[in-house]
């Protein structure tokens, strides 16, 4: 039965069909994120493109594989900004993929053939290790940023979470594509199961050993937060109204932050002081700071920026937090002067966001809290600098709103999960439209997620917690370990090359 599977690949002789196969490989694994969440799939997802690349006639011809498979695989997770990018975003699948052709040269160079114990333990170590290199360059917020890490998909699997506060999302994907590279290994090189099987038994001993015995945050109180989720509303005037509605559903509920969602307000404080009293009103009247989301063009004239803003009942409070790393296409144009002519094919940005240049931790007073705007979420070491600088609670306001029935919202809201795992700090995400969502600091679920539907305030009563988990002490050790590793087979490949080249010329 393996030989046949084995066989069965080999056969995809014509370039097309196997381009073919190699995308819809690669956009397997999509599968496992939300919205359908299969994350079990995860784990044996990557196999048909594993044996697909390892089965290839050349060198070239595995690259190939591993730059399809790539574009295949970015293309569906990012299936849903289809309508705001159109046909830019085959483009930007086909450019992205390209770094995992590298990948699928590896894959064929250690497993292809009949390869001994030497290569499948060289593959076993290598396949995880070449895929961390692709999640850590692409997860560069240039390149769109690390949204879709492979390890993301586990954000719902209480033993990945505990691997996350260990060494961060990347050792959850490291973990995953090991067990990918050993199945395949058992299903094409039935001769050598040896280290295959002992890469499972260590993965399966090692993962249950962290769940059980790694250490966890200790709780030290709670807090009562709300967020302000107001539905699909047109006018920016219009969701405000509809906004201060919702909060002062929330008087007398004893809150100690009310978080409202990206964009909540569309007009710059500062030039509508209006504005500024009636939320330092609302403040006033639910006893509690108001954190709200500012998308409008300055009054001092420097243009758009996404920026947070605390109310209290004195009106804004503290320093502001202006958004950081914006959305390629979304909230600006990289290189515009070439690539400005993706506004007339979809929905990019027709001016480019400001950026923030410096993280911001807020207090009320008795909670201090860190702010992040939109996918930076998505960016681990965003939430790991506010939890170094003070922050006992993360919060990410976020609008999905032009994806509303897509996977956009369901993924967006899981990452949340996985940050609060890394960095034993509770995290909410509120959104205008939802899904907004709630997580402690073992990324468990606070509450019910509030879905695209739903237009209300709701309170949760949030555990903090204390410590410095390791991934935060730590840092990304385990993408620069696998570096270091693959480096040192480069190296080792280099020195094999030289040597040969010399045995010829003599």
């Amino acid at each position: 039965m393996t030989v046949t599977a084995d066989r069965q690949v080999s056969r995809l002789t014509s370039p097309w069909v196997r381009g073919l196969a190699a995308a819809a490989a690669g956009a397997l694994p999509a599968l496992a994120f939300p919205a359908l969440s299969l994350w079990w799939l995860a784990y044996v997802a990557l196999v048909p493109w594993i044996l697909l690349a390892r089965s290839a006639p050349t060198g070239r011809r595995a690259a190939l594989d591993g730059w399809l498979g790539g574009a295949g695989f970015m293309l569906a997770v990012h299936h849903w900004l289809f309508p705001s990018l159109n046909v830019f975003i085959v483009v930007l699948a086909l450019l992205l993929g390209a770094f995992w052709a590298p990948w699928g040269w590896l894959l064929r160079r250690t497993l292809g053939g009949r390869p001994d114990a030497r290569h499948v333990a060289a593959a076993l170590v290598l396949a995880p290790c070449g895929w961390l290199m692709v999640e850590l360059v692409r997860s560069w917020q240039y390149l769109g940023g690390p949204w879709g890490l492979l390890g993301a998909s586990q954000w719902q699997v209480a033993p990945a979470l505990r691997l996350a506060s260990i060494g961060g999302v990347w050792l959850i994907s490291a973990l995953v594509v090991l067990v990918n590279t050993a199945v395949a290994v058992l299903i094409a090189v039935p001769a050598v199961r040896a280290p295959a099987a002992a890469a499972l038994a260590a993965a399966a001993v090692g993962t249950t050993a962290v769940w059980l015995g790694a250490p966890v945050p200790e709780r030290t109180g709670s807090v009562r937060i709300a967020v302000v989720q107001p539905g699909v509303i047109e006018g920016a005037q219009e969701r405000f109204d509809r906004e201060e509605q919702l909060t002062r559903t929330l008087a007398g509920q004893r809150v100690d932050l009310v978080v409202w969602g990206e964009s909540s307000v569309g007009f710059d404080l500062s030039s509508r002081p209006d504005l500024a009293d009636r939320l330092a009103a609302l403040a006033r009247e639910v006893d509690a700071d108001v954190l709200v989301n500012v998308d409008a063009q300055r009054a001092d004239g420097r243009g758009i920026s996404k920026t947070s803003v605390l109310v209290g009942a004195g009106g804004v409070t503290g320093e502001s937090y202006d958004k950081m790393r914006l959305v390629p296409f979304g909230e600006y144009i990289p290189f515009r002067s070439m690539l400005g002519w993706a506004t007339s094919v979809g929905k990019a940005a027709g001016e480019d966001r400001r950026r923030g240049d410096h993280p911001v931790v807020m207090t009320t007073g008795q909670l201090r809290f860190g702010p992040l705007v939109c996918f930076e979420s998505a960016f681990p070491d965003m939430s790991r600098k506010l939890v170094d600088s003070g922050a006992q609670l993360l919060v990410a306001e976020s609008s999905t709103s032009s994806f509303q029935g897509s996977w956009a919202p369901p993924q967006h809201a899981s990452l949340a999960a996985l940050r609060a795992a890394e960095t034993w700090r509770p995290m909410m995400h509120a959104t205008l439209t939802g899904v907004s969502a709630v997580y402690d600091g073992q990324g468990r679920p606070v509450g019910s997620w509030l879905g695209t539907s739903a237009g209300t305030a709701a309170v949760y009563q949030v555990p903090l917690s204390q410590g410095r988990s390791p991934y935060v002490r730590f840092g990304d050790w385990v993408p620069h370990l696998a570096l270091a590793l693959v480096v040192v087979a480069a190296g080792y490949e280099v020195s094999l090359r030289v040597r040969r080249s010399a045995r010829r010329s003599r």
